[in-house]
């Protein structure tokens, strides 16, 4: 029910933007914990984990492809 004189509509805002602002430091601070927690166990982030699969991903290929190029350049060194 919305309050009808000017002292309780205030007190209403005042109530509201205080939620408000307990909420976004509620977020700030499980934010700032959760960035610590995974600080201090050293875990990766997914993100993190899927540059270095890339990564690996492409690493292996060039193996492979270094690995068929040295295959075939030993087959043709023999005599």
């Amino acid at each position: 029910m919305a309050a009808t004189n000017p002292i309780d509509q205030l007190r209403e805002r005042i109530s509201d933007a205080l939620k408000f602002s307990c909420a976004q430091d509620l977020e700030k601070n499980l934010h700032a914990l959760a960035a610590a927690f995974f600080e201090r166990f050293d875990l990766a982030l997914r993100e993190d984990l899927e540059v270095q699969k890339k990564l690996l991903e492409r690493a292996r290929a060039k193996l492979a492809a270094l690995e068929q190029r040295v295959a075939d350049l030993e087959t043709r060194s023999k005599p």
